[in-house]
């Protein structure tokens, strides 16, 4: 399970920044809700929109909901983290940060819900509020301790984005 304790010697929190960007991204997603489906109530979508965005919200949600639990509960990173080893491996070949993409893809699902096509910024600036804090976060941290380990995964693995690995020359 996941913990938030730090040990002797280890270098990174286990949670980091991680609570306040979902956070943000829930206030922000909540606040467009509250606007766009009840103050203004504009852009609503109707048939054959609704069933659409439907479909698409609910599998968002389900791969979300799946690149999480991977990344917080199948992949050790309690361990990289205590370790302070870095984790490359798994999910994170695919994805630096699949906590966060996680939420961030399930956000976005569950926003399609409310199939309204002025909604659609909202993921926009979730993805913003997640690459802003994580640059001027976790990785300067993860840059500081890891150095040029980790510049080198930071070419080869996309920040937010679930991806296959790039290979660089």
């Amino acid at each position: 399970m996941l913990k938030n304790y730090k040990k002797e010697g280890q270098k990174l929190p286990l949670f980091g920044v991680g609570p306040y960007i979902v956070y943000g991204m829930a206030v922000v997603n909540i606040l467009g809700i509250i606007l766009f489906g009840y103050v203004f109530k504009i852009g609503t979508l109707e048939l054959p929109w609704t069933v659409i965005f439907c479909i698409i919200g609910g599998l968002l949600i389900v791969v979300g909901v799946a690149v999480w639990y991977i990344g917080a509960m199948r992949s050790d990173m309690d361990d990289s983290i205590t370790g302070n080893k870095l984790q490359t491996k798994g999910i994170y070949s695919w994805v630096r940060n699949p906590m966060y993409s996680g939420w961030w893809l399930a956000f976005t699902g569950g926003l399609l819900m409310w199939h309204n096509a002025c909604m659609l910024i909202l993921p926009v600036i979730d993805w913003l509020i997640m690459t802003v804090a994580l640059i001027n976060t976790e990785e300067k941290w993860l840059l500081d301790l890891y150095g040029d380990e980790y510049a080198e995964y930071k070419k080869q693995v996309n920040r937010c984005i679930p991806w296959k690995r790039r290979k660089t020359t």
